[in-house]
């Protein structure tokens, strides 16, 4: 059963869908989860149904009580507010902290995944004639880049902990790990990044952040 009439229109690879799957668990929030697959039939994001739940034509699109909300950091503050008591507080503490959060997310969510998103690297190729190994050099280089920019964000934080702000999950792990499974699915470079890799692990170990896993959607590819 559904909490609160929440459907969530998302891929199971996505970074963006992962992203709002994270969240929704911390918040412990229940959903229908309806799939929306990126490849198929010229991709099921372009269809008018899925145009009409976002003008983008992105995932994931997330609808409650008949509204349609969009973009994945947007929904996760969404959620934080609606539901404040609910599980985790993914924006805690007081303006500095969550502005350390926010800048954080915002540096994975703005500056890195947009640029290894799919529409970007098939505009690679049909436009620019990219091959697949130029595609996935690209998608590395600014991964490897942005990357390195948050682990020193990290290293450098007033407040340290097990997790990306403390000893609790926040937004910023909420966009952390799907990058870093982007990361490795791209094989880029992470070994030095020791603070990123460790917070990684932990979350790893977290029961929403299992059930958010790509691995553990209804819509990813079962194994022969």
């Amino acid at each position: 059963m559904a909490d609160a009439s929440l459907r969530l229109f998302a891929y199971w690879r996505s970074s963006a869908s992962y992203r709002a799957r994270i969240g929704l668990a911390l918040k412990e929030l229940q959903y229908e989860l309806v799939p929306v697959h990126l490849l198929n039939d010229g991709g099921q994001q372009h269809s008018p149904e899925h145009h009409a739940r976002n003008p983008q034509e992105l995932v994931p699109a997330l609808e409650h009580d008949g509204r349609m909300l969009a973009q994945s950091l947007a929904i996760l503050e969404y959620l934080d507010e609606v539901w404040p008591d609910r599980g985790v507080r993914l924006l805690p503490g007081d303006a500095v902290d969550r502005q350390r959060i926010r800048a954080l997310a915002q540096a994975i969510a703005c500056e890195i995944q947009p640029l290894g998103n799919l529409r970007v690297l098939q505009a690679l190729t049909r436009d620019f004639g990219a091959s697949e190994e130029q595609r996935l050099a690209w998608a590395r280089h600014w991964i490897e880049l942005g990357l390195g920019a948050v682990e020193e964000m990290l290293s450098n934080a007033p407040r340290q902990g097990r997790y990306c702000f403390g000893d609790a999950p926040t937004l910023a792990d909420c966009m952390l790990v799907p990058q870093l499974y982007t990361a490795r699915r791209f094989g880029a470079d992470i070994q030095a990044f020791e603070r990123i890799i460790a917070i990684d692990a932990v979350c790893a170990q977290h029961p929403a952040f299992i059930a958010a896993h790509p691995d553990n959607q209804p819509d990813a590819p079962k194994a022969a």
